[in-house]
């Protein structure tokens, strides 16, 4: 399973310590994470085996939503932050579109991701 991990800049530490809280179901699934790039570089430190794609605003985003199109991608964690502006607010845009189209479970706060975790 593909669980990819977005999180805006002022959303990235209440990320890691969400994976850090499921530590025990990410290592003991099959779960490969995949995520943004300064998301993933968080996430790496953090001790977690992540493959990190292009920086959200440099397409990191687009990847990723083509991963959910192509049918590589099971499942979305984006931490959004709301009350920033983002100049890729398309691509996010773009990215939960797809995830609509495609079925694919998108959490975009950790309570909703705690629920979907607590489904695996």
């Amino acid at each position: 399973m593909e669980i990819a991990i977005i999180a805006h800049d002022g959303k990235k530490a209440e990320m890691v310590q969400f994976l850090n809280q499921h530590k025990d179901l990410l290592l003991n699934k099959n779960i490969t994470l995949i995520s943004t790039g300064t998301t993933g570089k968080k996430v790496k430190k953090a001790g977690f085996d992540v493959t990190r794609l292009l920086s959200g605003p440099l397409g990191g985003d687009a990847q990723i939503a083509a991963r959910v199109a192509e049918g590589k991608c099971n499942m979305v964690l984006f931490f959004r932050d709301p009350l920033e502006k983002h100049p890729h607010e398309p691509d996010v845009l773009m990215l939960m579109r797809l995830c609509d189209v495609h079925d694919v479970p998108l959490a975009t706060n950790p309570a909703t991701a705690d629920l979907l975790m607590k489904a695996l």
